[in-house]
């Protein structure tokens, strides 16, 4: 499995698991709080850092093993973990084209909800859960690459 669809199983996990829980965090109150009085405020924040810092410590796990991993099997060729190729850039381009418009398109629902003048909880979930949807499909389009080609 090469380095990147590793990396891009990782991402995936992470911001589905972190989406999840921000949407567990504050759909319960939808029921009985008004939308003007949620606190969103702070789910939001941390699962947009805990994004990043799983994302982190988890490539770096994973690069890690790899290495030690290769470094079993085949003594000498952990120094070739990391590297890419043409087919790696290529996916990697797809699955980023297919995150920037579903990213775009939960930016635009988002521009839409603030000229009705919803609430600020509106805004910043549909922003929030737009890049998350994005990031999900444009490593769902890079792993579907990886596993049965273009």
């Amino acid at each position: 499995m090469p380095f990147e669809e590793k990396t891009t199983w990782v991402s995936v996990a992470v911001g589905s698991v972190v989406a999840a829980a921000y949407v567990a965090a504050v759909l319960p109150q939808l029921g009985d709080t008004p939308t003007a009085d949620i606190a969103y405020q702070r789910p939001l924040v941390i699962a947009a850092i805990a994004t990043i810092v799983l994302t982190v410590i988890g490539s770096i796990v994973m690069a890690v093993a790899s290495a030690i991993g290769a470094e079993i099997r085949q003594p000498g060729s952990g120094e070739d973990v990391g590297r890419t190729d043409e087919r790696d850039a290529l996916i990697s381009r797809r699955g980023d084209v297919v995150g920037y418009y579903v990213a775009s398109a939960g930016a635009l629902l988002a521009l839409v909800i603030t000229m009705l003048e919803l609430d600020y909880f509106w805004i910043a979930s549909t922003l929030y859960l737009s890049f998350a949807v994005a990031g999900l499909a444009s490593g769902l389009v890079k792993l579907r690459a990886y596993r049965r080609g273009f």
